[in-house]
């Protein structure tokens, strides 16, 4: 018997910012520890928590962002899909992390090249449940189809077997109570790093069902060649190409546009936050692994280290950024991911990032020079250039 699931929140409360994030690179999953962001809020009056904080939040809102208040910085499939059919959000920043995927193997199988996989089966999953996006099986049949096309191949060359599943943990009881305060108790309770939810077809593979399995990011991939069983034939990350790197990635900021319109203050208090936080961790990366290996995929401290070493933690509107979400977009309407398209470059609003910026400056600015001027430091006249 199916059992009948329902996305629930709390009633909306503008004194009331919720977050929610990703187990991946990003500001937010480092502040979640030191808690600049609730500082911010605390300045104007409001109180920021992780939504599952309140009991009435369920996990959907995660995925379907029905929560007004709710800013989310997470996977890139998910918040298309969102503004593409579900509702208007507002897109204000992004993390770009350089990962790609791999096509790995069962470690004793005599292949050792993409072509060895022709007649071969690859796995790909399917969600069963209709609620939530479906980034597991996105990303999975965009790795699979670009890796095939660097090699000459097509999807005719191989045989893809699909592995629909239930995809419910979010209404499994142990995860919705007790309330969660921050979202390394989540991570802490599904043992991340072990847990099979996150290699869906790990198990496929090693069985024989299927021959390969595309894995999202170097991280998963190296957690699975952990195990001894399983290797790796080929490798997007190594690729200069990084327009073929997009796998639920760059992880990107959106809040409902009813938060821009109404109540631009708490966007920009997020977002100076943000900058603060990504500031701290692109100085301290070996502090910020600490952090970060509590949520994300890596296999220790030190691994985690090496893949944000290069990683920009303070997110950003780029030109390359915004081309790798067009990427994602356009993959998800051209396969029936998405019902409709929609303009990235209209679903950015970088005057958030940039008053937020502004602000940052101002603030240390004063810090840095008010015991060094008679009467004050604010920067006061609009056109004084500073150096």
């Amino acid at each position: 018997m199916t059992t009948q699931r329902v996305s629930t929140t709390v009633p909306l409360d503008w004194k009331q910012v919720w977050f929610t994030n990703c187990p991946m690179v990003s500001a937010n999953n480092v502040d979640q520890e030191l808690g600049w962001c609730r500082e911010e809020y605390k300045k104007i009056g409001v109180e920021y928590a992780y939504f599952r904080h309140a009991p009435e939040n369920n996990w959907y809102p995660h995925y379907i962002h029905n929560l007004d208040n709710l800013i989310r910085f997470g996977g890139l499939y998910p918040p298309i899909q969102v503004n593409a059919d579900i509702r208007r959000t507002v897109l204000l920043g992004a993390t770009w992390v350089y990962e790609g995927g791999v096509m790995q193997v069962r470690a004793r199988d005599k292949i050792f090249r993409v072509q060895d996989l022709k007649g071969k089966k690859i796995g790909l999953t399917k969600s069963l449940n209709t609620i939530k996006n479906d980034w597991w099986r996105i990303q999975e049949h965009m790795g699979i189809l670009n890796i095939l096309k660097l090699h000459d191949m097509t999807i005719d060359d191989v045989e893809i077997v699909e592995f629909p599943y239930a995809d419910d943990w979010y209404d499994k009881p142990e995860m919705l109570v007790p309330p969660m305060n921050n979202p390394s108790e989540l991570w802490m309770r599904r043992d991340h790093k072990r847990d099979y939810a996150f290699r869906p077809l790990e198990k496929a593979l090693l069985a024989g069902t299927v021959d390969a399995i595309y894995n999202q990011m170097g991280q998963l991939g190296q957690l699975s060649e952990a195990t001894g069983e399983i290797k790796s034939i080929f490798d997007l990350s190594r690729l200069p190409d990084w327009t073929i790197q997009v796998a639920n990635t760059p992880a990107v900021i959106t809040c409902t546009d009813v938060m821009a319109k109404e109540h631009p203050e708490l966007v920009v208090a997020y977002m100076k936050a943000m900058i603060k936080v990504g500031r701290w961790a692109n100085r301290n990366k070996a502090a910020a692994a600490e952090i970060l290996n509590r949520q994300t995929f890596y296999l220790d401290a030190e691994h985690t280290y090496e893949g944000i070493k290069h990683v920009d933690m303070v997110p950003s509107l780029s030109a390359q950024n915004l081309e790798c979400i067009r990427i994602g977009k356009d993959f998800m309407f051209e396969h029936g991911y998405i019902k409709n398209d929609f303009d990235v470059a209209e679903w950015a609003a970088p005057e958030f990032l940039e008053k937020a910026a502004i602000e940052v400056l101002e603030e240390e600015w004063e810090r840095r020079s008010w015991s060094k001027l008679p009467a004050g430091g604010g920067l006061d006249v609009e056109g004084t250039r500073l150096g």
